[in-house]
């Protein structure tokens, strides 16, 4: 099975898919079928490990100041306990911590990029935390910890932002002008996936060009650990778009 890291954007990707969003449901109608899809959001944001274990996952709208019409999106797939129970059994060695949570739902960084790949909403899910005060090397131990799963035909699908500086939101227009730093980090960042320097890259913010303009909160970058730590073979680097002058939207795939 896949690995994927989604850059997911603003949260009206779901209203305005764009570039991405036609990349993502060419995604979803040419990938393998996974029996269940676990989701490795930066907007859960966690002190340790916790995974949902939730039958029906909660439609969450952990967002403000959009359209009416964002909030009365409903995403309303089956829960994957029996997954998330695995998922505490794959970390208990590294990660003991770790706990299910019986009502977490789906945030936007899991039901909006799955939405697009699979409307139908007709696959099981689940969610795994992030712990953004840890850095790197931790989020890519728990994805060396989840690599296992891929062989269950498992989704892994770890969504963030591969450039998250709002500081840096200068427009509304989708298609404005990208600042010079989002290229320049995206494509060094390209770069070392491509070389499989897992070194440089677990060290991204003192030798990435814009490391800490790029991400000033390591949330978003926290998931593109995980997807490292868990890729078998090559992955595949996809541009579709940048947004908003600063949120460029790759996606990697691993299988």
């Amino acid at each position: 099975m896949t690995t994927l890291f989604i850059s997911h954007g603003a949260p009206t990707l779901a209203m305005e898919p764009g570039a991405t969003g036609r990349l993502l449901a060419e995604l979803g109608r040419s990938l393998p079928q996974p029996d269940a899809i676990l989701v490795i959001s930066a907007h859960w944001d966690t002190t340790q490990p916790r995974v949902s274990a939730v039958e029906t996952p909660e439609t969450i709208h952990d967002f403000g100041g959009f359209p009416r019409e964002m909030y009365e999106m409903q995403y309303p797939a089956p829960g994957a306990p029996d997954l998330a129970m695995r998922v505490v059994e794959a970390l208990a060695d590294s990660f003991p911590t770790t706990s299910m949570d019986a009502s977490r739902g789906l945030d936007h960084g899991g039901w909006v990029p799955l939405m697009l790949m699979y409307p139908q909403a007709d696959i099981p899910v689940t969610q795994l935390s992030i712990q953004s005060h840890a850095g790197p090397l931790k989020h890519y131990q728990i994805g060396q910890a989840l690599t296992g799963l891929q062989q269950e035909n498992i989704l892994l699908l770890c969504s963030g932002a591969i450039t998250h500086n709002l500081h840096d939101f200068f427009t509304a227009e989708r298609d404005a002008p990208v600042l010079d730093y989002v290229p320049a980090f995206t494509n060094w960042m390209a770069q070392k996936i491509a070389d499989h320097d897992i070194d440089a890259l677990l060290d991204y913010r003192t030798q990435a060009p814009g490391g800490h303009r790029a991400h000033p909160h390591e949330d978003h970058l926290m998931p593109l650990f995980v997807a490292l730590g868990a890729a078998q073979g090559s992955g595949i680097r996809y541009q579709p778009e940048n947004t908003y002058g600063i949120l460029a939207m790759d996606t990697y795939v691993w299988s």
